[in-house]
C-alpha cells in the first residue's frame, strides 16, 4: 500500500500544554457564566461564612461550578470534582481550583436559600440587556424523581399490618422478660429483652409518624376532591335548569374520606410522594415542579415546587413567585389541569388575563375553528367554564394559548432531555425547592447565552 498516514503521537499529546484562552472561544458558555457571576451581588453569600477559619474557596468559583455544571448536565458533586481536572469548561469556571465533592455538596446545601435571590438578579440582567420584556406567560408542571427508593416505601395497609405485628412482639417480649426474671425460662446468650423492645418501639414511633402524615394527606385529598365534585354537580344543575330536563350523563361518584390501602409513605424522603409517571402507566416517588415561562424570550420567570399530585393548586404559588422588579405580565396560558374558578379569580385579581383550557384539546377540530369563525358571545348567566371556552375560541385566545405548547413545554423538555435533569440530588421540600431554583437558573443562563449571542 503506497498511501501515507500521519500517526498520532500520544506521548507528545499528553505533554502538550493547553492554553484555555485558545481552547475556549470567546462565545463559550463557560466564559458567559463567569461574566454573569461577576455582575451579581454576592454579599449575602459572603456574609454566610464564619469570620475565622481556614482559607475558603471563593463563592464565585463555587457558583461557577454549580451554574455551569447544572447547565451541562453535571449534577453530582463527585462528577463536578472530577470535571475540575478533566473538563476544560469546568476548569475555567472553577478558576483552576479543585474543591472536593464534600465542599461542593456543603456549599450547595448551605446556600440554597440565596439561590432565589440570584435567580432574580440574573433575570434583571436579562431585562437590562433587552432580551427579557415581560409579556404573556405560559405555565406548566412536570414530575421529577425524588432521591427516594420505592423499596423504602410502605403502603397504609402494610403499615397497619406491621404496626399490629410489632405491638404483638413487644407484648411477647415483656412476657418473656417476666418469665426470665422469675427463672421459668432461660433466654439465649446475648439476647437482651430491653434492647429488642426499644428497637421495636422506635419502629412503632416511625410508623406512627408515617400514619399521621398519610391521614393528613388523605384529609387534603378529600377536601380537594370534594371541591371538584361540588363544582361538577353545580355545573350539571345549571345545565339541567337551562335544558329544563334532567342531566342524561352518568352522575359523578362522590369522593370517599379517609386513607386508602394503597396510599404510600417513603422513609427515605418522607415529603416526596408516589405520583403517576407522565411517560408510562407506572408510579414513582416524585415532586411536582412548576415553571412560568415568558413567551417571547422563553426564559423561566417564576417557579414553584410541591408534593401535590396534580397541578390545580400550583398556579397561585407560581404566580406569587413572580419578581415584582420584572413587571406584570399581560396574560397567562395554562392547560386544563389548572382550571378552577379559584384560579380564574386569583389571576384576575393580580391583573393577569387568564387563558386556561377547560378540557383536553380535541384531535379533530371543529370546522368553524378551522375556518376562523368567531364564537358567539356567552350568555350572561353562562358558567365560568363556558365563558372561558368562548374566550379561548377567539382569535386572541387561540393565539395566546397556542404558544403554550411551543414555549413552556419545550423548556421542560430541554431541562429533562438536553440538560438531563430527571432526579433531585437533595431530599425534603425546602432543599428540593432550592435545587429546582438552581436548575431553572441554569436553564436561564443557557437561554440568555443564546439570546445575547444573536
Amino acid at each position: 500500500m503506497t498511501r501515507k498516514f500521519r500517526k498520532p503521537d500520544y506521548e507528545a499529546t499528553l505533554k502538550a500544554p493547553i492554553v484555555l484562552e485558545d481552547a475556549l472561544p470567546a462565545n463559550h458558555l463557560a466564559r458567559f457564566v463567569v461574566d454573569i457571576i461577576s455582575q451579581l451581588d454576592l454579599n449575602k453569600i459572603y456574609a454566610g461564612y464564619a469570620e475565622q477559619g481556614g482559607e475558603a474557596i471563593a463563592p464565585e468559583a463555587m457558583l461557577g461550578l454549580l451554574f455551569f455544571g447544572y447547565s451541562t448536565g453535571l449534577f453530582s458533586s463527585r462528577k463536578l470534582e472530577k470535571a475540575t481536572y478533566e473538563n476544560l469548561g469546568v476548569r475555567y469556571v472553577a478558576g483552576g481550583l479543585h474543591p472536593d465533592h464534600d465542599t461542593i455538596a456543603n456549599f450547595r446545601k448551605t446556600f440554597l436559600p440565596e439561590l432565589q435571590g440570584l435567580f432574580v438578579q440574573i433575570l434583571l440582567l436579562a431585562k437590562m440587556a433587552g432580551v427579557l420584556k415581560m409579556g404573556n406567560l405560559s405555565l406548566d408542571g412536570s414530575k421529577i424523581h425524588a432521591d427516594a427508593s420505592k423499596s423504602h416505601a410502605v403502603s397504609y395497609k402494610r403499615l397497619l399490618e406491621i404496626e399490629a405485628q410489632l405491638k404483638e412482639e413487644v407484648a411477647e417480649l415483656f412476657e418473656l422478660g417476666e418469665q426470665a426474671d422469675q427463672g421459668e425460662i432461660q433466654l439465649p446468650k446475648g439476647f437482651a429483652v430491653q434492647d429488642e423492645v426499644m428497637l421495636r418501639q422506635k419502629r412503632l414511633l416511625k410508623l406512627a409518624e408515617a400514619k399521621a402524615v398519610l391521614e393528613q394527606r388523605a384529609q387534603e385529598r378529600y377536601a380537594s376532591e370534594k371541591e371538584e365534585y361540588d363544582n361538577k354537580m353545580r355545573e350539571r344543575a345549571v345545565k339541567a335548569q337551562k335544558r329544563k330536563r334532567k342531566h342524561s350523563g352518568k352522575t359523578p361518584k362522590p369522593p370517599e374520606a379517609g386513607v386508602r390501602d394503597k396510599d404510600q409513605y417513603n422513609f427515605t424522603d418522607p415529603q416526596s410522594r408516589i405520583m403517576k409517571n407522565s411517560t408510562n402507566d407506572g408510579f414513582d416517588q416524585h415532586y411536582n415542579v412548576q415553571a412560568a415561562v415568558e413567551q417571547d424570550s422563553m426564559l423561566i420567570v417564576a417557579t414553584s415546587l410541591s408534593n401535590h399530585p396534580n397541578d390545580k393548586q400550583e398556579a397561585e404559588p407560581t404566580l406569587r413567585a413572580l419578581p415584582a422588579e420584572l413587571g406584570k405580565p399581560n396574560a397567562a396560558a395554562l392547560d386544563n389541569g389548572f382550571f378552577s374558578e379559584a384560579n380564574l379569580t386569583f389571576m384576575e385579581g393580580l391583573g393577569i388575563e387568564p387563558y386556561i383550557a377547560t378540557g383536553r384539546e380535541a384531535h379533530h377540530k371543529d370546522l368553524s375553528v378551522l375556518l376562523g369563525k368567531l364564537p358567539e358571545a356567552p350568555a350572561p348567566d353562562a358558567s365560568p367554564k363556558e365563558k372561558m371556552a368562548c374566550k379561548l375560541a377567539t382569535e386572541i385566545g387561540r393565539a395566546i394559548y397556542r404558544l403554550r405548547k411551543c414555549t413552556v413545554e419545550p423548556v421542560i423538555g430541554i431541562i429533562k432531555e438536553i440538560m438531563g435533569f430527571r432526579q433531585f440530588s437533595l431530599r425534603g421540600l425546602k432543599k428540593v425547592a432550592g435545587e429546582w431554583y438552581l436548575v431553572c437558573l441554569a436553564f436561564n443562563l443557557k437561554r440568555m447565552h443564546v439570546l445575547m449571542a444573536g
